[in-house]
Formats: C-alpha cells, structure tokens, sequence
C-alpha cells in the first residue's frame, strides 16, 4: 500500500536582499510504501533539506502536492498541523534534539503528553519500545549522563511511541562516532522489520546501503534511484558510491 505521494514538487525562494528567486525543487515525483526503508541522497545544495521540510509539514511547497495516507498535507489548517505532526510523523535528527532538563523518560513521553494521553497509556506504550532499542535502563538518566548513541536511541524511541506513520530521519549517525553509528543503523533495520515505514535523509554510503531504496536528488529534481533487490550491504554500497561519483563527476546515468 502507497503511504506517501510527492506530485510535481517545486519550491521557489525568493531571496529579500536582491529579489532573486532560487529554484530549490524543480519536478520532484516518487512515493513510498508502508513498510519500505528509503534513503535520501544528494549533493549540499541539491534540495533534500528543503524537501525534507516539505515532507515534515514544517515548510510548503510552491506546488505540487504531498499527499500522507490519502491526505494531501496542503489542505491541513495551520492550527492543526502540529497535532497532525504529533499523530503521523515522528523525527530523528542529527542532534538529538533532547531537552537536558528532562530525563530520557520525559523527553520520550514528550509527543504523548503534547496529545494529552495518560501516564499509564504512556507507560505501556513505552517499555516495550525501551526493552526492544535496549535503552529501559537509562530512562531515569539525563541526556547529558548518557552518550551519543544512547542520546540516539532515546530520540528513536520518542519517534516510534506516537506509532507514526513515517519515520523521517535527517542524517541521524551524522553526530556518532562509528561504533555508534552502527548500532543505530542495526536498530534501524530491527524498527523497519517490524513493519515501520522510515525516510532517511543522509550523505553517508553505509548509512543509505542499510536501506531498500535510494532516491539521489541532484539540482532540485530525482536524478536516480536504486533498489536492493537481492544485493548485499557491500554491492549496494558500491553501487552508491558509483552513482554520487556520477553525479559528482557530471557522468550519464546507467
């Protein structure tokens, strides 16, 4: 089932001190289906924060549409839009995003308590999750008493206790060391087993060569993609890195 729908996407800036207008997405069209692990690649500058903002509903589009399960995302009251946040989307970013004066616990139930649930429902919804990202042990901590990877963990629990329907990451190894790195990454793929649908937006190789699918984006517009398939880590990681070194290098498309 098609969970996510981008129509003809284009975002236009126009800039305040000389009245320029930058073309930030051009044409962008692809979906996503519920279950499926996609990975965002590009260049700086090709677009992917900017549609990685449309997608999250934090900015809109100049047209074309973004359509979440059905509902396109323009036709959402501003009033509304941050409970329709909370309900469908959950976020992992680069820097966490934990607030040091609550406790790991606190940060997770954050979304839940914005929505109004009870503590109990919150606690139910939360061991399980805490036992799976193997984090129970440090809900009672402060984010500054716990490392980086752990930091993570805690953002990734946050994200999966609303159940959204789409996990959206941007670059979330970008602040971990290796070791870190992959332990996230294999979490990630135990989350997306389960049947969680993820979006990552990320430059690094072995992070997209974890998922099923990478969208490229180059100057606003979806150059390429690849799908797994039946490769291994390693094949697909090579085929990565040949397509960025394409992109890089102005090469044709294979």
């Amino acid at each position: 089932m098609t969970i996510l729908e981008v129509k003809g996407l284009r975002k236009i800036y126009s800039t305040r001190s000389q009245g320029n207008k930058v073309e930030a997405l051009k044409n962008v069209n692809f979906s996503v289906e519920q279950g499926e692990y996609v990975a965002i690649m590009g260049e700086s500058g090709s677009g992917k924060t900017t549609l990685l903002n449309i997608l999250a509903a934090i900015d809109k589009p100049t047209s074309g549409e973004v359509v979440l399960e059905g509902r396109n995302l323009s036709d959402i009251k501003e009033s509304q839009m941050a409970a329709f946040r909370r309900k469908n989307l959950g976020f992992v970013f680069q820097e966490f995003n934990l607030l040091d004066t609550f406790t790991i616990e606190d940060n997770i139930y954050l979304p839940l308590v914005l929505a109004g649930k009870s503590y109990k429902e919150m606690n139910e919804r939360l061991m399980p999750i805490a036992n799976e990202l193997g984090i129970a042990g440090l809900l009672k901590k402060y984010p500054y008493e716990v490392s980086g990877g752990q930091k993570q963990r805690g953002a990734v629990a946050r994200a999966m206790i609303t159940n959204p329907k789409l996990i959206l990451a941007d670059e979330p190894t970008g602040a971990l060391d290796s070791k870190s790195s992959d332990e996230l990454l294999r979490l990630f793929g135990e989350v997306n087993k389960s049947g969680q649908t993820i979006l990552m937006v990320t430059h690094s190789v072995k992070a997209a060569s974890m998922a099923n699918r990478i969208l490229f984006i180059k100057d606003g517009e979806v150059y390429h993609q690849i799908y797994r398939g039946n490769d291994t880590d390693d094949i697909l990681y090579q085929k990565i890195s040949d397509t960025l070194t394409m992109i890089a290098t102005g090469g044709e498309k294979r």
